[in-house]
């Protein structure tokens, strides 16, 4: 097909669109926007008309060349988004906060305080500062945050988006005659979208092959109940909802198999259509958001309070006897809210955050949002699904048991590598040479079996430039690794060439409610003759089992058949290993239609088999059983011991036998082993286990409570189990982790208060709904993500111990400055009005310059050693509790004492001056601001040091945090710069220091961390005697 012709062909797809969109929208490309009207609907063509139109294959699919030429002429398959926000938007929102609206009123205040004092200027005075100084600073400031928190926003936004690129949706599609897993988005019409359970539909098309498919398509129609869907094409028109023989974008596969052609993608599907009606729901404050709220009011509130007990004080006390006195009162304002605000903490809490997003990707644990690593730490339940994530998940076959013994196939891995080996005494009957070689012909049948009634695939990739080395050779899964690890054990037999003449023609797949799966294959050396091939759990499979096959005969099952398959179940699940059964039955007719019982519908073709298995799957018959091994993860035993160490519980939930999971537990120490050490036996153990049935048989909530407060590992449970044990362990406040991979999952990993999706094996539906998504399906990464997730928290807590304590400190020394003004030498006796201890803007640049950097440093401060060693805390634990608040209230009271101390020993009438001072009271005012303001920096520094650990020496791991002696040392150089720069003197009231000055200002500051020091050796001692009197 030459070139016009093609661009003819695929253009003609349009025709399959359905309703024409309406009205511009938002970043729809051209090419999208330029299409041809629609025509026809594709669910009243034939599927192979429709593939015809679209000019692809059905057996092969696209080209890799042509769908790369359709993505170029069609665009991404991708919803317009909404416009971004503007970046000068972003920039306005950082001042968007309650504490930052109290900044502006001060600088009015500021402002107008500056023009009352120039038009009430003496004539000839110079009329106070030359410019509003107090402002100027205040401004500038607030604008520098503004841009370092737009910039940190910016960051954390690009982080996160990256790592949401490692979680885009994924589609199977048909290309090149392979299946290939893409990026959603590069999904083109005419592509083979191969679907399965758990699958997102991502984007419109028309079904080709459907098996007991049914889809989810609540969020496009509204229809509550999953929907049946089938190939048959439609005779008239129908509502979006009545469309069986089409599949929507943003749908999902509930349950089942099959294959569409895609129809139309991006703006073009129904959805699409509907993109400008839709509306994102607005996440709710995560505790922390709820908690710097909080905080904020409560900063807010005590500035009011403080700032009227004064001015009432003052009122009463002395009055307002001129506009000076109301200029000081304004001033005295600005000084108070300017002392309470922690300017830097938005932009300090973003970019700690923005780390340990990054640290957990580092580690595998990709969480979504910024704000959901603090939950990670509270988890008191992990509850784990086995496969995967607690195990290897290489499967791999190791045991075959048929009705005359059985043989033991050796190889490990996807290499189709190793042969069958008799086992003498298999524990169920004396087997003599004639019933070895009988076993080995039926484990053949057996693999056989398996292999066919099978949806994986083994992909053998070799290397083009080394095709005749062996070492080229990978082989790759494709698939469920239980299904292809069948694959693997019959090409190791041969049972792959000896049943290579059957084609399937119709299946009824496995679901987690059936636990079995059967496929009909036609024999074409046979006339085509039909033959039920089955396989799944053998205590469910041998529900529909009528006969057995024994050295190459069919007799009917005894009960004893029955006992002696189940024992083998039970010996085998005790040794960990999971079983399938396996069985068959000849329908002895070339048409579904001749079968008896087959249903037929009202156009006269066999109805869809997925819904006759009532029918297919009886008197089939058993033919023998695999037992496959799937090793636990060697590191999986020490994450779950530390978890326990961390007074976290681990709950394993899984669909396998109850003494495989069992046995798999007691390995990984989920279930207590006896006293010697020992796994405890398989009475023992399956005395710790419960199952999907004795769960239904528990009378009430209460009853079910005290079972999942006890039990810790539950096996062959549905999927409705998990989210009631989910919600067991929630009312008994507990905050759990859950982990799920397939969409049954979905609705209890989105109960739970940290859902967690599977990244390698997990359905897209599941990693929609969860929080955090593993990269390595690995238990392991999860207990490193809790404690990650508890390290951040308490670096959370440690920079808001700094900083809140700083600030009150600072209030306490402006509030304290001007009650004791009189006995401090602050205002001389006979003086009137306000006059405040600090400058607004020497406030400022403690609170942005000199507190940030140590703040920033805290909050990558290395984790302590007993991260782990502690109980989780509840979610309604305060970030900020009681004894925090009494810890900055006394480091608070103590800063403020120490600052005011040294003021009043550089001015004259004061209780504490040390010398004789000279000079005006103007000219001593600001050199006691000088020494108050350096005393106060360097005590928050003093401060930064104390405030890494509420209970643990300062002096213990001293030097563990480089940053923060870095950030320590850049203060420093920056209050020196802000003393001596001789243009900063008059911008912040400060003048240079002598040595001996120095020495004071060291000493006083250095009183904070003896006092925290003090403060926590007593706060030990009481938490040892509440210990022994417990």
């Amino acid at each position: 097909m030459d070139d016009r012709k093609k661009d003819q062909s695929i253009q003609s797809h349009a025709n399959f669109d359905g309703d024409s969109a309406t009205g511009d929208r938002t970043q729809i490309r051209q090419d999208q926007q330029n299409q041809q009207p629609p025509q026809i609907d594709p669910s009243l063509a034939d599927a192979q008309a429709v593939a015809a139109s679209l000019g692809v294959d059905p057996n092969t699919g696209l080209s890799q060349a042509e769908a790369e030429r359709r993505l170029a002429q069609y665009g991404p398959n991708e919803l317009a988004s909404a416009p971004p926000v503007p970046k000068w938007k972003k920039f306005l929102a950082q001042f968007k906060d309650p504490l930052v609206y109290l900044l502006l009123a001060a600088t009015g205040i500021s402002l107008i305080a500056w023009f009352i004092e120039k038009a009430n200027a003496a004539p000839g005075a110079e009329g106070g500062e030359i410019l509003p100084f107090d402002a100027i600073v205040i401004v500038l400031i607030l604008i520098v945050n503004a841009v370092l928190g737009y910039i940190q926003e910016s960051k954390a936004e690009e982080a996160v988006e990256a790592l949401s690129q490692m979680t885009a949706p994924q589609t199977n599609v048909l290309r090149d005659g392979k299946i290939a897993r893409i990026n959603t988005v590069d999904v083109v019409p005419g592509d083979m979208v191969v679907l399965g359970e758990g699958d997102s539909i991502p984007a419109d098309g028309r079904l080709l092959a459907a098996a007991s498919l049914r889809v989810a398509e609540a969020s496009l129609t509204g229809e509550s109940v999953p929907v049946g869907k089938n190939v048959d094409t439609l005779a008239e028109a129908k509502a979006l909802g009545d469309r069986a023989n089409m599949v929507f974008n943003g749908t999902s596969v509930t349950q089942g198999t099959g294959r569409a052609i895609v129809t139309s993608t991006g703006m073009r599907t129904q959805v699409g259509k509907i993109a400008d009606l839709l509306q994102a729901t607005d996440d709710d404050d995560s505790p922390l958001q709820k908690e710097m709220n909080y905080v904020s009011k409560i900063l807010g509130i005590a500035v009011c309070i403080i700032a009227a007990v004064v001015l009432v004080a003052l009122a009463l006390t002395e009055g307002f006897n001129d506009i000076h006195d109301v200029i000081d009162s304004l001033l005295l304002s600005v000084s108070l809210a300017v002392a309470a605000v922690p300017e830097g903490l938005a932009a300090i809490l973003t970019v700690v955050l923005a780390l340990g997003v990054r640290r957990m990707a580092e580690h595998h644990a990709i969480v979504k949002k910024l704000h959901s690593v603090e939950t990670l730490g509270s988890a008191s339940v992990i509850c784990s699904d086995k496969t995967g994530t607690l195990t290897r998940n290489e499967m791999t076959v190791e045991r075959v048991v048929t009705p005359s013994g059985e043989v033991q196939l050796t190889g490990t891995g996807y290499a189709p590598e190793g042969r069958m080996i008799a086992i003498p005494d298999a524990g169920l009957m004396p087997t003599p040479s004639p019933a070895q070689d009988a076993a080995q012909l039926e484990a053949v049948a057996v693999l056989a079996v398996g292999a066919l009634a099978n949806d994986g695939e083994l992909r053998e990739n070799v290397d083009a430039g080394e095709a005749s080395a062996a070492s080229a050779t990978t082989w790759e899964a494709v698939g469920d690794p239980t299904e292809v690890s069948l694959i693997v054990a019959a090409r190791k037999v041969k049972a792959d060439r000896k049943y290579a003449n059957y084609t399937r023609v119709g299946e009824i797949p496995f679901t987690s409610d059936r636990k079995r799966m059967a496929v009909v294959a036609q024999d074409n050396a046979d006339a085509g003759r039909l033959t039920v091939f089955a396989k799944g759990a053998p205590d469910v499979l041998l529900g529909y089992c009528s006969r057995i096959a024994v050295n190459g005969a069919v007799r009917p099952m005894t009960q004893g058949d029955r006992q002696q398959i189940l024992a083998a179940v039970e010996r085998l699940s005790a040794e960990a290993y999971r079983t399938l059964g396996q069985a068959y039955r000849p329908l002895g007719t070339a048409s579904l239609a001749d079968v008896p019982g087959v249903r037929i519908n009202a156009a006269g073709h066999v109805a869809d088999i997925a819904d006759q298995s009532d029918v297919l799957e009886s008197d089939l018959i058993w033919v023998g059983m695999v037992g496959i091994i799937d090793p636990p993860r060697t590191e999986v035993r020490d994450s779950v011991a530390e978890a326990h160490r961390a007074g976290i519980r681990t709950v394993m939930i899984t669909g396998d036998h109850p003494l495989t999971a069992a046995r798999i537990a007691s390995d990984l120490g989920i279930i207590e082993t006896d006293r010697n050490g020992s796994a405890a036996g398989a009475d023992d153990l399956s005395g710790k286990v419960l199952t999907g049935v004795q769960l239904d048989e528990l009378p009430d909530e209460r009853a079910f409570d005290n079972a999942t407060r006890e039990i810790s590992v539950y096996a062959r449970v549905a999927p409705e189990h998990k989210l009631k044990i989910v919600e067991s362990l929630q009312r008994q406040g507990n905050i759990v982790a859950m982990t799920g991979d397939g969409v049954n999952d979905a609705p209890a990993v989105k109960t739970a208060d940290i859902g967690v999706a599977m990244g390698i094996t997990g359905t897209e539906v599941t990693k929609q709904s969860a929080k955090m998504i593993l990269a390595d399906d690995n238990f392991s990464t999860i207990v490193e993500a809790v404690r990650e997730g508890r390290g951040i928290f308490d670096n959370i807590r440690k920079f808001l111990r700094y900083l809140l304590s700083s600030n009150v400190g600072e209030v306490f020394t402006v509030f304290g400055g001007v009650m004791l003004a009189g006995f401090l030498g602050i205002t001389q006796p006979g003086s009137q009005g306000v006059t405040v201890p600090l400058l607004a803007t020497q406030l400022l640049w403690i609170n942005l310059l000199t507190d940030a950097a140590p703040a920033l440093a805290m909050g990558v401060d290395p984790q302590t050693d007993d991260v782990m060693a502690r109980s989780p805390r509840k979610l309604t634990d305060r970030v900020i509790d009681r004894d925090m608040w009494i810890d900055i209230a006394f480091i608070g009271i103590i800063m403020a004492a120490v600052t005011l101390i040294g003021m009043d020993m550089h001015l004259e009438g004061g209780l504490f001056t040390d010398r004789s001072i000279g000079g005006t009271h103007e000219f001593q005012m600001i050199e006691a601001r000088t020494m108050g303001f350096t005393i106060l920096v360097f005590a928050q520094l003093f401060n930064a040091i104390a405030s890494r650990s509420a209970r643990q020496s300062a002096f213990v791991g001293l030097f563990s945090n480089k940053w923060l002696w870095g950030a320590i040392g850049l203060s420093v150089v920056l209050q020196l710069v802000v003393i001596y720069v001789p243009f900063l003197n008059s911008a912040f009231g400060t003048t240079p220091l002598g040595p001996w000055a120095w020495v004071e200002c060291i000493c006083l500051a250095a009183v904070v961390l003896i006092a925290s020091e003090i403060y926590k050796a007593i706060m030990r001692a009481i938490d040892r005697k509440r210990g022994i009197m417990a």
